[in-house]
């Protein structure tokens, strides 16, 4: 195990505990291909990945050890399957991607697990369960499964269950294709456990987890005549206790609440959440990074966090004229924005995630760094993930970077970051301080730890 701690940190993101010494430690560093979305399930125990190739990679929460206590809160790879493969559209003559754009665990129900992937086109239901019996002793085949000649058959064998070596079996339960013209960027699951909705630019449709072929539109802002298509949607998420409502962002940075109580077509919402553009600070690339990439529902239902390129926002969702907060993730790049046009990089969308209290905020930003914001003290910190800072007994340094001037020791320069080390994807244990962070094609997974 690889220990990472920070004083500085424990007093920032749990100040409720700092009377503790706390530490930081590594837990899992995993290579694989580039990491497209990080999921916790309900209790913790499961973390999924999903990846570019079109894998989804599941690690299980090791249990708690009266020989080894200290590696309670380590992950495993517990399940490996192949979940969207390459297809190409014969009709439209485009090829569909494999690659996870999101991942939804359902909540369990029974001894097995469920969750939701989809790539630009198609979501499944996945099924995980383990098997540690087969039967033996049938009547009809030998043990190596041949089909016996009935003319051997001398008498009758009940078939019994043997133990086996524990196997953990991913199949594929629905699969729900053929709804969605544009690509779907996010999923969601309802509070109802029956429902789901899945989002794409223009649309979003909500399913019934039991039917595959029939789905139905609750959102659809395409306009009559495509050019004059100005915002498309770019996220959208159920209420965590209220099945009526949902929220859903666009790319001109508005935030709509609809209530599914008051029409079948959600296209007039019941709120809309948008912060009025200062007119001193507009400029060429204001439109693009005003582009909401997330929005997630804190888990009380009560705030709304967003994220655009420069900064995260909490709103009330009893208050629309101006968010509640607001956090700047990298200002300093704003005097590069010309530059991160050129490379593609304003584009980039990152996610942010709540902590299991909603106390704590945590988003990506470049050069493997992420950025927490404690709500309560306002203290903010910038930490690295990287194999550099991934030596036993390693500190985890807060990060500063240095935009003009004097270079102190521990800064780095904002013209020396990588752009293309950037952590986009980032998921937060719902009841523990447990965070896992994809970089790219390495997922690190970080515990808070008492010493």
């Amino acid at each position: 195990m690889i220990s990472l701690s920070t004083s500085n940190f424990s007093v920032f993101a749990f100040h409720v505990l700092s009377k503790v010494s706390r530490s930081f430690w590594l837990l899992k560093m995993i290579f694989a291909d580039i990491i497209s979305t990080v999921e916790f399930n309900s209790t913790g125990e499961l973390l999924a990945t999903g990846d570019k190739g079109g894998r989804v990679v599941v690690f299980q929460r090791e249990q708690e050890s009266k020989n080894q206590p200290h590696r309670r809160g380590e992950y495993n790879v517990y399940s490996t399957f192949q979940s969207h493969e390459p297809e190409f559209d014969y009709l439209k003559s485009l090829e569909i991607e494999e690659k996870i754009n999101k991942i939804r665990w359902l909540p369990q129900q029974n001894a097995a697990y469920f969750l939701l992937s989809t790539n630009d086109k198609t979501v499944k239901l996945w099924k995980i369960s383990e098997r540690d019996k087969r039967p033996e002793g049938y009547n009809l085949k030998d043990e190596e499964g041949r089909i016996r000649d009935p003319t051997t058959i001398t008498s009758l064998r009940v078939p019994v269950l043997r133990p086996m070596d524990l196997m953990v079996e991913a199949t594929p339960r629905r699969i729900f294709s053929n709804a969605h013209t544009y690509h779907i960027n996010s999923i969601s699951v309802n509070s109802d456990h029956e429902t789901y909705m899945s989002t794409d630019d223009l649309r979003i449709n909500l399913w019934n987890l039991e039917i595959t072929n029939r789905s139905f539109n609750i959102v659809d802002i395409k306009p009559a005549n495509m050019e004059e298509l100005t915002e498309v949607i770019t996220a959208a998420e159920f209420h965590p206790n209220q099945c009526n409502t949902f929220v859903y962002s666009s790319s001109k940075g508005s935030i709509r609440l609809c209530d599914m109580r008051t029409s079948a077509l959600c296209d007039n919402h019941s709120k809309l959440f948008e912060e009025p553009e200062d007119p001193s600070n507009r400029s060429f690339f204001s439109e693009i990074i005003s582009s909401i990439s997330d929005v997630k529902f804190s888990h009380s239902g009560r705030y709304l966090m967003t994220r655009d390129y420069l900064t995260v926002k909490v709103w009330d969702i009893n208050m629309e004229s101006k968010p509640l907060e607001t956090y700047q993730v990298h200002d300093y790049l704003r005097s590069k924005l010309c530059s991160l046009y050129e490379n593609d990089c304003i584009f980039d969308k990152f996610e942010c995630v709540w902590n299991g209290t909603d106390s704590v905020l945590m988003t990506g930003s470049y050069n493997n760094f992420f950025r927490m914001f404690d709500r309560n003290t306002k203290r903010d910190v910038t930490l690295e993930a990287s194999r550099e800072n991934s030596k036993p007994r390693a500190i985890l340094k807060p990060r500063k970077v240095c935009v003009g001037g004097k270079r102190r020791k521990d800064e780095i320069s904002v013209d020396s970051l990588d752009f293309s080390k950037k952590i986009l994807h980032t998921a937060w244990h719902p009841n523990e301080n447990i965070i896992a962070v994809a970089a790219t094609n390495n997922l690190y997974i970080f515990q808070d730890k008492v010493n």
